[in-house]
């Protein structure tokens, strides 16, 4: 039964997430805020508002280990299974954007700042504080993005008539949709660890983390049939970038999370090194099948040692 309800619940909160994104953009529309405001404000947040949803329920339920689990797996699985499945099914990847002298930044140093944070088993409310700033910092680095940002737009929202009611019912229902399926996402989690005898570490690493980068997943396989897979790049970068700020930053202002380094330091060195390895692939500007399959190759390996250490 609780699978049924963990399935169901993250679907409502993806939903949720999307009514939030849409109508938000309506809005942003209606008062002509410039598109790259619109982007910068709707991609950072929006893409992550699974994540933080989820990880703000498990850190106001006292469940540190499953909101941080659910950062790291989200972007362990963004990387390695996201990426890898768009350089396998893409033909001809060649972003004009010089991804790595703009964007390989911010692969790397939320990570380092994480790392950095965690090394007294504990993120403060004032750390939590500063990743909100260092968000700040990431916000201000998309709105000088403002070309490849007003591509992700949805242009048919501009021909469709506001009305303030529907906005409104909208935004409420999607913002139920977002608290109560986190709420039940992470409550059903916890009792299928402890039904299977699973540490709740492990179901946000990959249960709860696979679930929220079902939007990832989704719009970045369709962006690689419809041959725009060059985009979806960057966005991981900046999925990853909103991932470790605005939602580790935000259960951090809810409880302080407790995180055990050194008991978790595979799990948060792949998270480094799948970091290190993108910077890598798109310093040489590797976007083909051999850089998927390895990609794949490295989930493969995770996946297994943690099944092995269950």
């Amino acid at each position: 039964m609780d699978f049924l309800i963990f399935i169901i619940s993250m679907a409502v909160l993806i939903k949720g997430a999307d009514i939030i994104i849409k109508e938000s953009e309506r809005i942003a529309l209606h008062f002509n805020i410039s598109e790259f405001v619109i982007g910068a404000t709707l991609v950072a947040l929006g893409t992550s508002l699974p994540e933080m949803a989820a990880s703000i329920a498990a850190s106001y339920n006292h469940k540190s280990e499953m909101a941080v689990a659910n950062v790291l797996g989200s972007v362990i699985l963004n990387i390695t299974l996201v990426l890898g499945l768009i350089f396998l099914i893409a033909k001809n990847i060649s972003p004009k954007r010089d991804i790595f002298a703009k964007d390989s930044t911010w692969a790397l140093i939320p990570v380092f700042v994480f790392i950095l944070m965690a090394f007294d088993s504990v993120i403060t409310r004032f750390e939590g504080i500063l990743f909100l700033i260092l968000m700040v910092g990431y916000l201000i680095f998309l709105s000088k993005e403002a070309t490849l940002l007003s591509e992700e737009i949805d242009k048919d929202l501009e021909k469709e008539p506001f009305k303030w009611s529907k906005t409104i019912i909208f935004l409420i229902l999607g913002f139920i949709f977002v608290v109560k399926g986190a709420d039940y996402a992470v409550e059903s989690a916890s009792n299928i660890a402890r039904e299977f005898g699973i540490s709740e570490w492990i179901i946000g690493l990959f249960l709860i983390a696979f679930g929220t980068s079902l939007p990832e997943l989704i719009v970045s396989i369709v962006a690689a049939i419809n041959k725009k897979a060059d985009m979806s790049i960057g966005n991981i970068i900046g999925s990853n970038a909103a991932n470790f700020t605005v939602v580790l930053g935000s259960a951090a202002l809810v409880n302080p999370l407790k995180i055990d380094i050194h008991k978790y330091i595979f799990d948060i060195s792949t998270a480094l090194v799948v970091s290190v390895i993108l910077v890598f692939i798109t310093a040489n500007r590797m976007y083909n099948k051999s850089a998927g399959i390895a990609l794949l190759s490295i989930l493969a390996l995770f996946a297994y040692n943690s099944i092995v250490h269950l």
